[in-house]
């Protein structure tokens, strides 16, 4: 069966002094999937557009502020992640320089700026806790994982770095 995952983005906007990353802690909508969870920012790559664009794009939908500068940090593939076990393919990004003051809300819930020495402490998701620390490490190579989900739950991680 051919792999026909949801292309998204998946954004982490750091502070001027790179010490803290902006979250949104969805918390406004009772039946989110994500609900209670911080997350970085994005979603779907819509048809016409490339993953940066898109990425753009979604942080300035959700956070009210334009990328400047933003590195690509790895991919991840989720099969069985959607709320129906739909596939996901996740674009990983970090965004250190924008411009703008970003929205304090939106949607999905608050957007908060958190350390980021304490974000392996908030509510994530359990597979949060494997990419998260690639995200931010100081190893200049990209990382490609999957992690396949099911009934909600994750069931394995592995990833490569080039």
């Amino acid at each position: 069966m051919p792999y026909t995952p949801i292309v998204a983005t998946l954004g982490y906007i750091l502070s001027p002094d790179r010490s803290q990353v902006l979250l949104v802690h969805r918390n406004a909508r009772h039946d989110d999937q994500h609900l209670g969870k911080y997350n970085g920012l994005g979603g779907k790559i819509e048809r016409d557009e490339d993953i940066v664009a898109g990425m753009r794009r979604e942080i300035r939908e959700e956070a009210g502020i334009e990328c400047d500068a933003l590195t690509l940090r790895g991919t991840v593939s989720w099969p069985g992640f959607g709320k129906n076990g739909e596939d996901w393919l996740g674009f990983l990004f970090v965004i250190t320089e924008y411009s703008g003051t970003p929205h304090t809300s939106n949607p999905e819930g608050t957007l908060e700026w958190v350390p980021v020495t304490d974000i392996m402490r908030l509510p994530l998701w359990d597979g949060d806790r494997h990419f998260l620390p690639l995200v931010f490490d100081d190893d200049p190579r990209g990382f490609h994982g999957v992690m396949p989900y099911r009934d909600g739950k994750m069931v394995s991680w592995a990833f490569s770095r080039v």
